[in-house]
């Protein structure tokens, strides 16, 4: 590269795309970008651009010999946050933040052997602080079996991004491309869901998906109910419940209105009851409420949810509130290595912390009517109690499903006793 001197562009797409057709593995994935196109007859990336980054990565030396191996994985990671910093809402669907990843690693805490899932995996983020945090535990050591990583993304771009992460951390993962709602990637040979010993995933909060999705699943995932339209988190939630095995566990980042909307209606209100049905079965372990602005794609805290099919202690729940634990930073804030390193002892040693933890039970959860925000039941100074205004539209949006509802089963009546308008 150093020798071309004209046609740069042409010269470096050439270059991925044959390095691309020698590994089967990159294909789709460093060949999808062509470096001389061009927009409204002008070239997207000159080749005066190409030539000064060509001549900057050609200064150091890069093998293995040279660097440390995580060397280009660390790398590519500041680029991803760095890309994300730019990308404004659009950025959380792909990246989340450093220390929200780390800490969900370090509440997993991976085993040898265990099959570790995303199935809405952005760029690999979260599959990577698992190996991450398993190699910090084993530090390598050959005789302990690996971790296995699966994936699934329906962006080509960000599963493009995700292929390359892993490829850079030399970790085996299969990654797919495609709808995971529609069309789970990862099947048993006889159609069924195939099952993993762990589950992380940050899915795109609030998704709206049609009912179909859910009436019409051949996976007998949404057993516990179907989720409204306005809001398809308790949808993922059982899409990745259902990928658990027997004693299986998962961690998954939600918009708080995930663990606290519908609780205090009169009747009936479909979040609120699929999430009574999970807590009357004992599966939640925690709930971890996150500081405000940490996310790329809002200001809402988010919260972790910890799902564990062989819970540590029967009838109890973990409830950790760490909104006054990050630091300010720009663009957004963040947790510092000790915040995280404090709310991951306070779930692994199942503490009460004054101020920031409570350990509650079954019965006293169902007295505030399957209501699981932190907040609820561990206050600090000047917490700011007013809904959400992202809670408050999927509210709304809920409302006005249950009314066409129920409007469309009055005309019924109506039609069978004649008095239809």
């Amino acid at each position: 590269m150093i020798a071309q001197t004209t046609g740069i562009g042409e010269h470096l797409t050439d270059a991925v795309r044959a390095i691309s057709r020698e590994n089967p593995k990159f294909q789709g994935v460093v060949d999808m970008v062509d470096f001389n196109a061009t927009a409204a007859g002008q070239r997207i990336i000159s080749d005066d651009k190409l030539r000064t980054l060509t001549d900057v990565l050609g200064r150091y030396r890069l093998g293995l010999r040279d660097v440390e191996p995580d060397i280009l994985g660390r790398a590519y990671e500041y680029l991803l946050r760095k890309f994300a910093e730019g990308s404004g809402q659009s950025a959380g669907e792909f990246y989340t933040p450093r220390e929200v990843a780390v800490l969900m690693s370090h509440i997993l805490d991976p085993e040898p052997h265990e099959e570790i899932y995303d199935p809405c995996c952005g760029s690999g983020g979260l599959l990577i602080k698992c190996y991450l945090r398993f190699r910090e535990k084993y530090d390598e050591d050959p005789s302990i079996a690996p971790l296995r990583f699966y994936g699934q993304e329906i962006l080509h771009s960000t599963f493009a991004m995700a292929k390359m992460n892993a490829f850079i951390r030399d970790i085996e993962a299969e990654i797919s491309l495609g709808d995971t709602m529609a069309r789970p990637a990862f099947l048993n040979p006889d159609g069924s869901l195939r099952k993993f010993d762990v589950v992380t995933a940050n899915p795109m909060w609030n998704q709206n998906f049609s009912q179909g999705t859910y009436e019409n699943d051949p996976y007998n995932r949404f057993n516990a109910g179907y989720p409204p339209s306005s809001s398809a988190d308790w949808g993922w939630i059982q899409h990745m419940f259902s990928s658990l095995t027997d004693n299986g566990m998962m961690a998954v980042v939600l918009d708080t209105g995930a663990v606290s909307r519908g609780s205090g209606n009169v009747g009936r209100n479909r979040e609120r009851d699929i999430r009574k049905e999970f807590v009357e079965r004992d599966l939640v372990e925690a709930v971890i409420l996150m500081p405000e602005n940490l996310f790329y794609n809002t200001t809402a805290p988010g919260i972790i949810l910890v799902i564990n099919r062989d819970k540590r202690v029967e009838e109890e729940m973990l409830l950790i509130n760490a909104s006054g634990l990050s630091a300010k930073g720009r663009p957004k804030n963040y947790l510092p290595d000790g915040s995280i390193k404090q709310i991951s002892e306070i779930y692994l040693n199942w503490n009460e912390v004054e101020g920031i933890s409570r350990i509650v039970t079954r019965e006293e959860v169902a007295k505030n009517d399957y209501n699981l925000s932190p907040s609820r039941y561990v206050t600090q100074d000047g917490e700011d109690d007013t809904l959400p205004l992202e809670d408050a539209v999927v509210l709304l949006k809920e409302a006005e499903e249950e009314r066409r509802e129920a409007d469309g089963k009055l005309e019924e009546i109506l039609e069978k006793m004649g008095l239809a308008v």
